[in-house]
C-alpha cells in the first residue's frame, strides 16, 4: 500500500527524511484521511506511485496544548478529543472545542489532528472554520531553512491546497485565547447526527467589553464553512456588527450581509440556494444564542472520550517488552507478528484476529473498533507498523464462550446480538464507554456508540444492551 514507513523519534530526523524523499513521503499522525486516500489511489506523488509514511506519533512533546501571553498553542500531534476535553481550550477557545466534538466518532477523535485537518484543507472540515474565526497562525519548518509563521488563511490556498513545501512541516497552532468580555460558537448542519461531512458550519466570535449581552459590539468575527472553496470570512457582516447591540434588527441584517461571502456549490449533500438560505440560518441563530447568553447550549457535562485512562496521549516509545521481535504488538495479552505495508484492520485479520471486521474500511461503522495502546480506534484508518511495540485489545480479548464480559453477557440477554456483523465494533466501544462511566446513561451510551452502524438498524436493544451491563458492572462492583 505505501513503499516504505519510517518512525522517526526526534523533530530533527523527521525533517531530514522529510527532505531527502520529499514528495515521494508524506507525514502522518492521525491518518484518518491519507490512508484511505492511498488505498484508494487518490493520493499519489508526482511519479503516480503511492507516497511512503513518515510517522510522526513517536516523536516526544508534540501533543501538547498550551497557553503562553495569552497566546493558545496546539502542538501538531493534539487530537480533536484532547481539545474537546482540553479545560483550557473549553474556557477559552471553545468554538474550537464544539467543533473538534462535532468531527466524525470517538475512535475518530482520538487518532485525527487538529493540524492534519487543516492540512487536508477541505472547506468542509471542521475545526479549520473556528481557527479562522480565532485569528490562527501556523509555524512550518524545514532542515534547510528553519521557521516561518503565516496567517491561517495565507496557509490554506484553495480547494484542498496548503503553503507546505515538500520538505516542511508544521510544528505549532496558535491563536490568541478569547478575553473574558468574549462569546463564541460554533454550529454545524450535517445530514445525520454524527458521522457527517458538514453542508455548512458557522464559528462567530463576538466581543463585549462591558460583558453586557445588552452592549454595542466591539469586534466580531463571522467564518463559513463549506460555501466556498476555502473557509471565508464574512467581512461585511463583521463591519456592521461594530458599535451595535445584538438586537434582532441588527442580527437580521448581520445574516443577510453574511450571505456576500458565500460562494457555494450544487453537490450531493445539498444544493447552493440550500446552502445560501442556511447561512443566514445558522449566523441569525449563532447571533442570537450569544445574545442570550446561550452560546454553549447542549454542550455535555463530561464528553465521551473513549480513551480509558490513557488521558488521550499515546505513548511515543515502543513497549518495554524486550522480547518483542520489531514486527510484533501484544495483542490479547500475547505477543503477535502482524504484517505491514498495509491497515492495521487487514493486519490482523491476516493474522488470525478475524472478530475484527471489515464493514466500510473508511471509518463509517466502527465494524473494526479495536482498544490500541488503550484507546478505541477504527482499525482501518491505522497504519499496521503502528501497532509495533504496542498494546492490542480485539474482541477476542475481551471474553470466552465459557466466560463472557459482561457486556457480551448483556448483549445476549437484551437481544443485542442481530445479524452480528456489527457485534464486535459496538461491543469494544460500548466495554470502553463503562471503563470511563460504569453506569452510564442512555444518552452517553447513544454518544458513545456515535461511530458505530447497525445495517439491521436495531439499536434500541444494543443501547438496552450498555445501559443493562453497565447496571451488572455496578452492582459487580458494589458487591
Amino acid at each position: 500500500m505505501y513503499p516504505f514507513y519510517y518512525t522517526p523519534a526526534t523533530v530533527e530526523e523527521a525533517l531530514r527524511l522529510k527532505a531527502e524523499h520529499g514528495e515521494e513521503a508524506r507525514f502522518v499522525a492521525g491518518a484518518t484521511d491519507l490512508l484511505i486516500e492511498i488505498e484508494r489511489g487518490i493520493r499519489r506523488t508526482p511519479g503516480g506511485a503511492a507516497p511512503g509514511i513518515i510517522d510522526l506519533t513517536r516523536i516526544p512533546g508534540l501533543a501538547e496544548i498550551d497557553e503562553s501571553d495569552g497566546v493558545i498553542h496546539l502542538g501538531p500531534l493534539v487530537t480533536h478529543n484532547q481539545c474537546v476535553a482540553s479545560p483550557l481550550i473549553v474556557e477559552k477557545a471553545f468554538p474550537l472545542a464544539r467543533a473538534c466534538w462535532e468531527v466524525g466518532a470517538p475512535q475518530i477523535r482520538n487518532r485525527a489532528t487538529v493540524v492534519g485537518n487543516i492540512i487536508t484543507a477541505s472547506p468542509a472540515n471542521d475545526a479549520i472554520v473556528p481557527l479562522t474565526a480565532l485569528d490562527a497562525q501556523v509555524t512550518v519548518r524545514s532542515a534547510a531553512r528553519g521557521e516561518r509563521t503565516l496567517p491561517l488563511n495565507r496557509f490554506v490556498t484553495g480547494f484542498r491546497k496548503v503553503d507546505l513545501a515538500p520538505d516542511e512541516m508544521v510544528t505549532d497552532l496558535a491563536f490568541p485565547a478569547l478575553p473574558a468580555h468574549a462569546q463564541g460558537i460554533f454550529i454545524k448542519l450535517g445530514l445525520r447526527r454524527a458521522q457527517a461531512i458538514s453542508v455548512v458550519s458557522v464559528a462567530v466570535v463576538v466581543e463585549q467589553p462591558s460583558g453586557d449581552a445588552q452592549a454595542p459590539v466591539s469586534k466580531a468575527a463571522i467564518a463559513l464553512g463549506a460555501v466556498a472553496p476555502v473557509i471565508v470570512r464574512a467581512s461585511a457582516a463583521e463591519r456592521f456588527l461594530a458599535g451595535k447591540p445584538l438586537d434582532d434588527t441588527t442580527i437580521d441584517a448581520s445574516a443577510r450581509l453574511a450571505l456576500d461571502a458565500a460562494t457555494p456549490i450544487d453537490d450531493v449533500r445539498g444544493s447552493a440556494t440550500y446552502r445560501r438560505g442556511m447561512v443566514e440560518v445558522l449566523v441569525a441563530r449563532a447571533l442570537r444564542q450569544i445574545a442570550a447568553g446561550d452560546s454553549r447550549a447542549g454542550w455535555p457535562v463530561r464528553p465521551v472520550m473513549l480513551w480509558g485512562e490513557t488521558g488521550g496521549y499515546w505513548p511515543v516509545a515502543r513497549g518495554e517488552d524486550r522480547t518483542l521481535q520489531p514486527n510484533e504488538a501484544i495483542v490479547n495479552g500475547q505477543p503477535a507478528a502482524l504484517p505491514g505495508n498495509m491497515t492495521l484492520l487487514d493486519s490482523l485479520r491476516a493474522a488470525g484476529f478475524v472478530g475484527v471486521k471489515e464493514g466500510c474500511a473508511e471509518g463509517e461503522c466502527g465494524a473494526c473498533t479495536i482498544f490500541l495502546d488503550g484507546m478505541a480506534v477504527m482499525a482501518c484508518m491505522v497504519p499496521a507498523e503502528r501497532a509495533y511495540g504496542s498494546t492490542v485489545v480485539t474482541v477476542e480479548g475481551l471474553g470466552n464462550p465459557d466466560q463472557l464480559h459482561p457486556v457480551q453477557a448483556a448483549f445476549v440477554q437484551s437481544g443485542g446480538v442481530q445479524c452480528g456483523y456489527c457485534t464486535p465494533g459496538f461491543i469494544m466501544s460500548a466495554t470502553k464507554l463503562l471503563e470511563e462511566r460504569p453506569q452510564p446513561t442512555i444518552f452517553e451510551a447513544q454518544e458513545a456508540l456515535a461511530g458505530n452502524f447497525c445495517r439491521c438498524t436495531g439499536y434500541r436493544k444494543i443501547l438496552d444492551a450498555v445501559v443493562a451491563a453497565g447496571r451488572g458492572h455496578g452492582q459487580t462492583a458494589a458487591n
